[in-house]
C-alpha cells in the first residue's frame, strides 16, 4: 500500500472521482486476480508509499465550496484483505470499459462498528467487505478504501442504465457484479434503524445528505448513474439505503455549479 491519500484528501486541485455510482451493506464474496489493474480515475492523485494502514486521522478543510458547505474529512483506511484492484479484464481476458457508477449503501449498525469491521483482517473471501467512502450522522466523511482500488460492496450485482445490463467477473468462483466499476458511498443508519429495524426508521440526517452532495459535486459521474445497493442488487435481500430522500440529494446537488448537464 501507498499513502500519499493524505496528499490526494488535501489538495483542491485533485478531483475526488471521474465517475462512479452505487451503494452497499453486504459482502462481495470477491478476491483479487493477478491480472492488471485499469487505469487511476482520471484527476486522483492518490499514492500510497508505505504499507501501514492510517487509523483514523483528521485531514481538516479542504476550500470551501461554492454553497459554503464543508464537511470534516477523516482517514480511516480498510485492511488490505477488504479491497483489491480494478481490473482492465475479466476472468475471460475481455476487456473492460465501464463507466463508473456510484452505489449507495447504509451500515445498519453505527458508523465505527463498520470501520471496525473495515480494518479487521479477513482471510476468507466470503468475509471480505468495505465500502470507499463512509458518512456519519454529524456529516463526517470517512475515507476507507483509495477511489481507484476495487472495494467489495455489492456481491450479485448488475447496473441497468442507458448501455443496457453491466456486470463483471472479476473471481470464476463467484457471481458477477459491479464492483469493478462502483464507487460505494454509506450513510451511518439512525440508531432507530439499526439491526434492520425497518419500523422505526427515521431516515439521514441533513447534514448526511449535504456532505453526500458535496462529495457528488466533486465528481462528473452523471446523475443517472448514481445508484443504491437495492437497485442493483440481485439476490433480493437488499433494501438499503432505507428511507433515502433521492430528491433532496438531487436539490442540494443542483446547487453546485460543477453538476451542470450531469
Amino acid at each position: 500500500m501507498r499513502q500519499s491519500w493524505l496528499i490526494w484528501a488535501t489538495s483542491t486541485a485533485a478531483v475526488f472521482l471521474t465517475a462512479v455510482t452505487t451503494v452497499i451493506s453486504g459482502t462481495s464474496q470477491e478476491s483479487a486476480r493477478g491480472d492488471q489493474p485499469i487505469n487511476h480515475l482520471s484527476g486522483l492523485t492518490t499514492e500510497y508509499q508505505n504499507s501501514s494502514p492510517i487509523q483514523s486521522q483528521s485531514l481538516g478543510h479542504l476550500s470551501k465550496s461554492s454553497t459554503g458547505y464543508q464537511p470534516v474529512e477523516k482517514v480511516h483506511l480498510a485492511h488490505p484483505s477488504n479491497y483489491g484492484e480494478r481490473f482492465s479484464a475479466d476472468v475471460s481476458g475481455n476487456a473492460l470499459s465501464n463507466q463508473y457508477i456510484v452505489v449507495l449503501h447504509e451500515t445498519v449498525g453505527s458508523a465505527s462498528s463498520a470501520l471496525n469491521l473495515f480494518q479487521t483482517n479477513h482471510p476468507n473471501d466470503a468475509d471480505q467487505v468495505s465500502y470507499h467512502t463512509l458518512i456519519g450522522l454529524d456529516g463526517t466523511i470517512y475515507y476507507v478504501v483509495p477511489p481507484e482500488q476495487r472495494a467489495f460492496g455489492a456481491g450479485d450485482s448488475t447496473f441497468i442504465g442507458t448501455a443496457g445490463e453491466e456486470s463483471v467477473f472479476t473471481n470464476a468462483s463467484f457471481p458477477s457484479s459491479v464492483n469493478n466499476f462502483a464507487y460505494h458511498i454509506s450513510l451511518e443508519t439512525p440508531p432507530d434503524g439499526q439491526n434492520n429495524n425497518n419500523a422505526g426508521h427515521s431516515g439521514y440526517t441533513e447534514a448526511q445528505y449535504q456532505s453526500l452532495a458535496w462529495l457528488l459535486a466533486r465528481t462528473t459521474v452523471h446523475n443517472g448513474r448514481i445508484t443504491t445497493h437495492e437497485a442493483v442488487d440481485r439476490s433480493g435481500t437488499r433494501t438499503d439505503p432505507r428511507s433515502f430522500d433521492a430528491q433532496r440529494l438531487l436539490d442540494l446537488l443542483n446547487q453546485y455549479p460543477s453538476r451542470a448537464g450531469l
